[in-house]
C-alpha cells in the first residue's frame, strides 16, 4: 500500500472523531465553565473579596461579571449554541485570570511553561480557544438550528 494511500485513510479516520471530541470538550469544559461561574454567584460576596485581594476594580460588580460569563458562556458552550461567540468573552475572562490570580504563571510562561500550563485557567482557555477555532462540531444546537443558512455579508 502506498504511503500516500495510507495517509489519505488515516485523515479519514482520524478526522471523523472530530466532532465528538469537540462534543466532549464542550460538555465537560463548557459544565465545568458553567459551574465554577455558577460557584461565584451563589458565594458573590466571597468572590468579591477575593477578586479585592487581587485589586480588581469593583470588585462586586467584577465578580458578577466573571460569574455570570462562565455560568452563561460555559452553558452555551456545552450545548453548542452560539458557541463561538460564547467562546470569546470566556477566552477574556480566563486571559483576566491569567493576569490577576495566576499572574506569577503568566510571567513564567517561556521560562517555566509547566507552571503556565498547570495553572487553573489553562484547560478552561484551552478548551475555550478549540471551540472558537475549530467550532462546536455536528453534535451541537449551532449544526442543528444553523446548518445550511446563507451567510450575512
Amino acid at each position: 500500500m502506498q504511503l500516500r494511500s495510507l495517509l489519505a485513510k488515516l485523515d479519514f479516520v482520524a478526522s471523523s472523531f472530530q466532532s465528538l471530541l469537540l462534543l466532549a470538550i464542550r460538555l465537560y469544559w463548557g459544565g465545568s465553565f458553567a459551574l465554577t461561574g455558577w460557584g461565584k454567584l451563589a458565594n458573590l460576596e466571597r468572590t468579591a473579596g477575593f477578586f479585592a485581594s487581587l485589586d480588581l476594580p469593583l470588585p462586586k460588580v467584577s465578580a458578577l461579571l466573571a460569574g455570570a460569563t462562565e455560568c452563561v458562556g460555559g452553558g452555551l458552550l456545552a450545548v453548542g449554541l452560539l458557541a463561538r461567540p460564547a467562546a470569546v468573552p470566556l477566552i477574556f475572562t480566563m486571559a483576566v485570570a491569567y493576569a490577576t490570580a495566576e499572574r506569577a504563571a503568566l510571567q513564567a510562561i517561556t521560562t517555566d511553561p509547566d507552571k503556565f500550563v498547570t495553572a487553573a485557567p489553562f484547560l478552561f482557555l484551552f478548551a475555550a480557544v478549540l471551540v472558537l477555532v475549530f467550532g462546536p462540531g455536528r453534535f451541537a444546537l449551532d449544526a442543528l438550528l444553523f446548518r445550511g443558512a446563507p451567510a450575512k455579508a
